[in-house]
């Protein structure tokens, strides 16, 4: 066995705002002190190197010198604590109006994982998506106008189109913001969203682009170039955070993921 130093390429302000929150925790759980295996600087930075490379938890309770049961209670208690940060949708939409954002974007990233079993009734697994053919939960988003990440959601199975899953998590909140003002661009698969959700129309089918009129073709052009940077949020999270790419534990948990990893990147500066 070889052993080498290596270096975790995040802010230190980071590492030590999840040891605080991880503190708070343990003193929440009444914890003796000096009972835990780690402090909760290292635990913090246990559970950043799953964030950041993806890594394997029995290697990183390894080089923690824990047990592989330890890491992952380590991991999951780091998970829990960093998604209580996270805001809820009102929260956001609330201080969007308040800095006067003319919109919000609204999309949906298929988060992969392992396969999970799970049967719809129609026979297919409820956790594949169709339209990526991968293993995998729908975590939908909102970004500003300049792509900046603003809000995740729980995750729904693979299977679950983007509408369905927005209109289980975010709607009736988008809802009362574009009627106070704030209205919300997303992409065609959100057509019959409702009122304030704008998307682009849809070309009659076996018709070329140019069978719509010119106005409707000028504001979908709008709409996708405004829209295109909310692109960049998903891209944002899973290239800062790798461990988005492919999630190795239950499915069940990515929507927690999702929000640690959002409420990780608001702390970056």
């Amino acid at each position: 066995m070889v052993t080498y130093a290596a270096t975790l390429d995040v802010p230190r302000h980071i590492v030590m705002y999840l040891s605080r929150l991880l503190a708070a925790h343990r003193r929440g759980l009444n914890t003796p002190r000096g009972s835990r295996a780690l402090g909760t600087f290292r635990q913090a930075v246990l559970v950043l190197r799953w964030f950041r490379e993806r890594g394997c938890v029995h290697c990183l309770a390894r080089d923690a010198d824990v047990s592989q049961a330890t890491g992952y209670r380590y991991l999951h208690e780091g998970i829990d604590v960093l998604a209580d940060q996270a805001p809820d949708p009102h929260e956001v939409l609330d201080r969007c109006r308040a800095e006067e954002m003319s919109h919000v974007i609204l999309d949906g990233m298929l988060v992969e994982s392992d396969r999970l079993a799970g049967i719809r009734d129609n026979g297919n697994d409820v956790w594949f998506s169709q339209k990526h053919k991968i293993f995998g939960g729908n975590v939908q988003f909102l970004s500003g106008p300049d792509g900046t990440p603003l809000w995740v959601s729980d995750a729904e199975p693979g299977s679950t189109p983007d509408i369905t899953a927005a209109r289980l998590h975010v709607l009736p909140a988008l809802y009362k913001a574009a009627a106070d003002g704030l209205p919300t661009l997303a992409d065609k698969g959100y057509i019959g969203a409702g009122i304030g959700i704008h998307v682009p129309v849809r070309r009659p089918k076996g018709k070329p682009e140019r069978a719509l009129d010119a106005n409707t073709r000028t504001t979908n052009t709008m709409i996708r170039d405004l829209r295109a940077l909310g692109e960049r949020t998903a891209a944002e999270l899973e290239e800062r955070w790798r461990t988005l790419k492919h999630v190795t534990l239950s499915p069940g948990r990515i929507g927690d993921i999702a929000r640690a990893a959002l409420a990780l990147n608001h702390q970056w500066k």
